[in-house]
């Protein structure tokens, strides 16, 4: 049953006074172990999001609001994203490898390793309108059995990669990170934000025609726990998940206010008939917020 919980919409710069919200957020289900990585699906109207350590994939209807097991056993995935032909892209822990569900259901194998070396366990993901698939590789699923499988790493550190579907050719693009984790284009994809966890903060770098990254300097810095997975709005605004909810900020990189939430903040996407209902995957629950704003809209796809 939808519990509906006080929003709060807490103004740091005056700029935050754009977006405007319902006074209630619904917390749409609960009683999962970790959630992760919700990805929506506009033609059906329904978001499909991980709850990690029960090793399973969940999809809520948004016409009826149920809640069902979308897949299990799911390989502890973590991120997802929807792609230009509307199909599931998902980061598994389990099976350290990222991956594409096919529409009858069955399952490609869009990278696994690295130069002949398994990755560690593939996190968030996203594409970029070119088709390449962008995705970050913490040590998350393999530094235990609760969300993955323990086991050393092969490639020896925590790195951001490319993947060109048509080919299977993986680039590593980002070799200086921590615990690399949530990523997102800019509106023009000329800039790529990706938090990393360990160092608690957030990081944007230029992104060449070839896909060639540069830069790559400090963007915000998180003063509640540390950054998760990041989407963006139709103005650019950037929305970060953190532990007392989602942070929002500028794109000259001000932290201009937060949405609260009474649990910790993993991940959240955009989704609606309007795209302005913002879903976030918080500890053990999924949270729903209707706002004045909406999802970024990028070139070739209608959702991230």
């Amino acid at each position: 049953m939808t519990e509906l919980i006080q929003t709060t919409l807490e103004v740091l710069d005056e700029r935050f006074r754009a977006v405007k919200g319902d006074h209630w957020m619904q917390r749409l289900y609960t009683g999962c172990r970790w959630t992760e990585g919700p990805a929506y699906f506009p033609a059906g109207r329904y978001l499909v999001f991980s709850d990690i350590p029960n090793d399973r994939m969940l999809r809520y209807d948004e016409t009826t609001g149920a809640v069902g097991v979308f897949r299990a056993p799911a390989g502890y995935t973590n991120g997802h994203t929807v792609d230009r032909q509307g199909r599931l892209i998902s980061c598994e822990h389990g099976n350290r490898r990222v991956t594409r569900t096919e529409p009858d259901g069955s399952i490609t194998v869009l990278a696994d390793r690295y130069r002949g070396k398994r990755f560690n366990s593939p996190n968030d993901v996203v594409e970029r309108a070119d088709g390449t698939i962008w995705f970050t590789d913490p040590s998350y699923g393999i530094d235990s059995d609760y969300e993955g499988h323990q086991a050393p790493s092969e490639i020896g550190g925590c790195h951001v990669y490319r993947v060109t579907p048509e080919t299977g050719e993986v680039q590593l693009v980002a070799d200086d990170f921590d615990r690399p984790n949530g990523l997102a284009f800019s509106l023009d994809e000329r800039r790529l934000y990706i938090s990393d966890s360990r160092r608690r903060h957030l990081r944007v770098f230029d992104v060449a025609e070839d896909g060639t990254l540069s830069g790559g300097e400090v963007f915000a810095t998180c003063d509640a726990g540390t950054f998760d997975g990041i989407r963006l709005d139709h103005a650019g605004r950037i929305w970060a998940a953190a532990h007392d909810g989602v942070h929002c900020f500028d794109p000259d990189g001000t932290l201009i206010g937060k949405l609260r939430l009474p649990e910790i903040a993993a991940n959240l996407t955009f989704g609606g008939p309007k795209r302005n209902d913002m879903y976030i995957t918080a500890t053990s629950s999924l949270y729903a917020v209707r706002l004045t704003v909406t999802g970024a809209r990028y070139p070739g796809r209608s959702y991230q």
